[in-house]
């Protein structure tokens, strides 16, 4: 699939964990199976470990995209155990640039932004914006502002879909300043649940899609599958667009 597809798009944002599944278990594996069994253009993933080890699983976002046959890349939040941790988008559409926006509070865990951006069909660019946000209310307040204020979202000549795990479970800043710009998946009318966090028993609503008003939301799921229930502590958000004559 070397362009998105004529109808539409489809993209996936899934917090792996550092894919450690709930068996306690570290299984990239498992990760490149559920996001075989979904079948996106294009993929969010966040808490992602890449270490030059002695095994191709230690690199995991090598690993994951040699599995899917795609092509990747990182935005690096922070060093983990000798390697980058941190956002990574996975797809085999063309990218042909990327930017990692630091989005880390003083005191916090780091955080960030990854922007790619994607060409879906000649001429028209995809910014595609993957972000995982802390998990403290002012923190989250901060960086919401951040995103905003400092036109990391601004995204001049191309459409914007911006997704991941923002660890906001009520209607926040976050929330509020988005909407104000975008669209998005609502949880519970679209998904048929309030709460998807954690994958078994959830009780949370933390990963979200938001995305500009040409884009025509076919439909989206929560991924719910055997594998996906163990593979991670959060289950894959899948979201089906139409893209409008741009």
């Amino acid at each position: 699939m070397e362009r998105a597809r004529s109808a539409g798009i489809r993209v996936v944002t899934y917090n792996v964990h550092k894919c450690r599944g709930l068996d306690r278990r570290v299984r990239p594996a498992r990760i490149a199976d559920v996001l075989r069994e979904i079948h996106a253009d294009i993929i969010a993933l966040q808490e992602v470990v890449c270490i030059e080890g002695k095994t191709p699983q230690e690199h995991q976002a090598r690993y994951i995209a040699d599995e899917l046959g795609l092509e990747y890349r990182l935005g690096e939040t922070r060093r983990h155990r000798g390697g980058a941790y941190g956002n990574v988008v996975l797809t085999r559409l063309p990218m042909f640039s990327m930017r990692n926006y630091d989005l880390s509070q003083p005191g916090r865990e780091e955080r960030g932004c990854l922007h790619v951006d994607i060409e879906l069909r000649r001429g028209l660019v995809l910014h595609f914006y993957n972000i995982h946000l802390g998990t403290a209310y002012l923190e989250r307040r901060k960086q919401a502002r951040k995103l905003l204020d400092e036109d990391i979202l601004k995204g001049s000549g191309g459409i914007r879909i911006v997704l991941g795990d923002f660890n906001e479970w009520t209607r926040g800043l976050t929330t509020k300043l988005l909407s104000r710009h975008f669209e998005c998946v609502d949880a519970r009318l679209h998904l048929g649940r309030s709460r998807t966090y954690p994958g078994v028993m959830p009780f949370l609503h933390l990963d979200h899609i938001y995305f500009d008003r040409v884009l025509k939301l076919k439909g989206a799921t929560l991924h719910r599958s055997r594998t996906a229930l163990i593979a991670s502590d959060h289950l894959p958000i899948v979201a089906d667009f139409r893209i409008e004559n741009h």
